[in-house]
């Protein structure tokens, strides 16, 4: 039997596209309670009761969110497997701390890309640990850092949230 889904076309895009992460956001999976989803978009995100999501920051270029198409016809199976790396400058205790959190816990992200647009992960189900380090580097000029890659299994590629009218208020989500 054949599936009858609608198929619309890509039209040329003109514009430039840069790559990368610019922000990444973080939140316990269950301190949101609700995402709404509308033109399959994100327009809304509620939070608990004194709940934010939680900005990480790191030195740009140094992170990247990747999906991947996983189909397998013979087994019926279809979903997208997104890997967020994120890479901070200086090994430290107060990082360590954090990473070994991250580890652990049940999450869901907000992704802003390098062109301005934001990308939801955990939409389905909680965003957890896939791999991570901490390396001094060997020479004066290698990297001293901790990595850590956070993995998110959905049904589609990250849906685009919608920042400021009609959409997500992002000051009122976000520490």
């Amino acid at each position: 039997m054949a599936c009858n889904q609608t198929i619309s076309g890509i039209v040329q895009d003109c514009l430039t596209s840069k790559g990368g992460v610019a922000e990444v956001y973080l939140a316990n999976y269950e301190d949101v309670t609700d995402v709404t989803v509308s033109s399959d978009k994100v327009n809304g995100i509620t939070m608990a009761s004194g709940k934010k999501f939680k900005r990480f920051y790191f030195r740009p270029g140094t992170s990247s969110m990747t999906s991947t198409l996983n189909i397998d016809n013979a087994a019926g199976v279809n979903f997208v497997q997104t890997l967020l790396t994120m890479l901070f400058s200086r090994m430290e205790t107060t990082k360590r701390v954090e990473m070994s959190a991250l580890a652990v816990n049940d999450l869901r992200a907000i992704v802003k890309d390098a062109n301005g647009v934001y990308w939801l992960l955990g939409e389905e189900e909680p965003v957890i640990a896939n791999a991570g380090d901490g390396q001094t580097g060997t020479a004066k000029t290698d990297a001293n850092r901790y990595s850590i890659t956070l993995e998110d299994n959905n049904g589609t590629f990250p849906k685009e949230i919608l920042i400021g009218s009609g959409g997500v208020d992002l000051d009122a989500i976000v520490e």
